[in-house]
């Protein structure tokens, strides 16, 4: 990259108006990736109008902004509440929520904002050294390749069943069933049960806020005494702890490089989404915490981490097909790219060397708009915060009310209120057995994906070629160590208790 090119982009971005039009467009994508239901995909739409009166630069940096915002927003509202604010903040509830059901929201949202913010930007400068070089790897990744690396991520089912193996089992097969709901690859219809309202399946945000925010509302009617005392008593603790979040970040330092780059990577391929890094992301961290790995889902640190950051750093990761290869990854990155067919700049290979200054000030309204969250939300962190002291009485009704508008405004249906309202009920029953909900997502999620990598890859090929070609390969290999280490733990742990109850016997 030209040096004086990289002047030129950060000239432009310096521009007041480009700034504040950053700045806003952070502000919204917080706003609405924190309301479940209203994802920052939405936003985006709501703001591509307003691109056409702008420059590409200006136009773009408001883009970006939202982009960004909108994936550390999601955090909000799982880390106060235990519902996500989008799919790819699932991860965040697992710890987050506990910590602050612990009395420590400012230190979980504290570490959420982050790890956001570093995930962003070592995403970004991923993106600015690696970004043509990765592009053409991820040309290499077909249908065979991406079947192998979402098998790999179901096989994370495992580790986040914790002791009840058969019972997250039993979920993640219950999430691909209703991921296989509607219209199948091969265009039959399946599962619909002559309603025309399934004919088109079901969408994942009114269910993962079925399973995540009724039957947690529901949780909390059953708990409200307890959870107001806790509040009450977590009131003093409403002060940003900036040394502790310090500390918890830099004991975390590996796992934030590790989880950003697997983000960074994961966002490079088509159809992985986020929402694939964050659950990959929080495994590799789980397995690799040495000293306390069974606090994992209640509340550590780590958890919060790999989920945050990997989840961010997906934005800069993403961007390397759409800039380097005119490949959109997904809606949001299809939309960037709108942005730029109507100022009349082409996405390829060659945009590099038709607008150096252009591709530069992607690389650094990334950075910017990290900063924006970083600020904005250190700000917002004490107002947040005490959205855990409102009573319960209070706090359901609303949240219900949210959730509801919510998933109405996905379709502009009455059907996706039924729908959340049937797997609310659904995940409260689960929880109730003690079965996990997070491998329901995760089959959810990934179900489609997989089912139509693989339909894709048969047609084209032999399925021999899932096994002869490398990359389908290795992430096959990672499946199998996978499901091998889940089962070896999984007798450990049962000779752990054998031993443990032969000696209380015998000391006895």
């Amino acid at each position: 990259m030209d040096f004086a090119h990289i002047l030129e982009a950060a000239g432009e971005l310096a521009q007041p108006m480009v700034l504040l039009t950053i700045f806003a467009g952070v502000f919204f994508g917080i706003i609405a990736g924190s309301i479940p239901g209203f994802t920052f995909t939405m936003a985006l739409v709501l703001a591509f109008p307003f691109t056409f009166a702008m420059g590409p630069i200006q136009g773009l940096a408001l883009m970006i902004g939202i982009y960004i915002g909108g994936l550390s927003g999601g955090l909000i509202a799982g880390t106060l509440l235990g519902i996500p604010g989008t799919p790819s903040s699932v991860v965040t509830i697992f710890d987050g929520f506990p910590m602050t059901k612990n009395g420590e929201p400012a230190r979980a949202l504290g570490i959420g904002i982050a790890a956001s913010v570093i995930g962003t930007i070592l995403g970004a400068i991923v993106l600015f050294a690696l970004g043509p070089l990765i592009g053409r790897l991820t040309l290499n990744f077909g249908p065979w390749e991406i079947f192998s690396l979402v098998l790999f991520a179901l096989t994370l089912v495992a580790g986040l069943s914790g002791k009840h193996l058969v019972k997250g089992l039993i979920a993640g097969c219950l999430g691909l069933l209703v991921a296989m709901v509607g219209v199948a690859p091969t265009g039959q219809l399946r599962f619909n049960f002559d309603n025309p309202q399934l004919s088109g399946g079901l969408d994942v945000l009114p269910v993962l806020i079925g399973l995540f925010a009724i039957s947690q509302l529901l949780i909390n009617v059953e708990e409200s005494r307890t959870d107001n005392r806790q509040a009450a008593a977590g009131a003093a603790k409403i002060r940003v702890p900036v040394r502790r979040v310090a500390k918890d970040i830099w004991q975390e330092k590996v796992n934030v490089g590790r989880s950003s780059m697997v983000g960074t990577f994961v966002g490079t391929l088509p159809a992985a989404g986020a929402e694939s890094a964050n659950f990959i992301s929080y495994d590799r961290a789980k397995k690799a915490e040495k000293k306390n790995p069974e606090q994992y889902g209640k509340g550590h640190p780590g958890g919060i981490v790999a989920s945050e950051a990997s989840n961010s750093s997906v934005a800069g990761g993403a961007f390397i097909p759409t800039i380097s290869l005119g490949i959109p990854g997904d809606v949001a990155q299809a939309i960037m790219m709108g942005a730029l067919i109507l100022h009349g700049i082409a996405p390829g290979p060659g945009l590099f060397d038709r607008q150096p200054v252009l591709v530069n000030s992607i690389y650094l309204s990334i950075i910017v708009a990290a900063i924006g969250v970083l600020v904005i939300q250190t700000l917002l962190l004490p107002f947040l915060a005490r959205v855990t002291m409102v009573p319960k009485a209070v706090l359901v009704p609303s949240v219900l009310v949210l959730t509801a508008v919510g998933s109405y405004a996905l379709n502009n249906r009455i059907f996706d209120i039924w729908v959340v309202l049937i797997f609310g009920v659904i995940g409260y029953i689960l929880v109730k057995l003690s079965v996990p909900l997070p491998p329901v997502i995760l089959g959810l999620i990934l179900g489609s994906t997989l089912e139509e990598s693989m339909l894709r890859a048969l047609q084209i090929a032999e399925p021999s070629e899932f096994i002869t070609r490398p990359i389908s390969a290795a992430f096959l290999l990672l499946a199998l160590a996978s499901v091998a280490f889940a089962v070896y733990r999984g007798i450990r742990g049962r000779s752990r208790e054998a031993t443990g109850l032969e000696t209380q016997s015998t000391g006895l």
